[in-house]
């Protein structure tokens, strides 16, 4: 299995809402010492209710980050993966089921507080739109980022389970 010192100092991490990318992101950045960049920090305006920036303003900010020149950024905005992927030096897809990533929203708005990934000054709390972005909009994403996973010629790690992604922060000493 492919791991973190294959992915090089640049990692992109995709999978569905509610999958764990955040908080691998900053697992990975402790233990590699890589900044961790959430891009839903960069497409949402901080201290609002999750309000998109303009798209100008998100291009520019994501732009910035991704010319750093290390990084592990979790996030998909796949209209703007082509230049992450190309900047990337390894990539990790995720994939939880549906029910997953529901019990993972309503925990996380429930009952976390301090989430990786969360929005500055933002609150979460559940809303209609979320659920039915997790249960309608996003299974047919899953293929489509299986698809970008498969074509990439990156060094790659694909954790097909919330027990493989368990087994990966075991097998390379992450914390969460």
């Amino acid at each position: 299995m492919m791991t973190l010192e294959h992915l090089g100092p640049r990692i992109c991490i995709l999978g569905p809402s509610n999958s764990g990318k955040s908080t691998l992101a900053d697992a990975i950045g402790r233990k590699q010492d890589l900044p961790a960049i959430h891009l839903d920090q960069l497409f949402h305006q901080p201290h609002s209710n999750w309000v998109p920036r303009s798209e100008a303003e998100f291009i520019e900010l994501h732009q910035a980050a991704i010319t750093q020149d290390k990084w592990v950024m979790d996030g998909n905005y796949t209209s703007h993966l082509t230049p992450r992927l190309d900047r990337a030096t390894g990539f990790i897809v995720l994939e939880v089921s549906t029910a997953t990533s529901l019990l993972r929203y309503f925990r996380r708005t429930w009952f976390e507080r301090d989430r990786r990934g969360a929005l500055e000054g933002g609150k979460d709390s559940v809303k209609w739109q979320m659920i039915r972005h997790i249960t309608i909009a996003t299974p047919p994403n899953r293929h489509k980022y299986l698809k970008i996973f498969e074509e990439s010629t990156l060094p790659k790690v694909r954790l097909g389970s919330a027990r493989e992604l368990k087994r990966f922060y075991q097998a390379e000493g992450l914390e969460k």
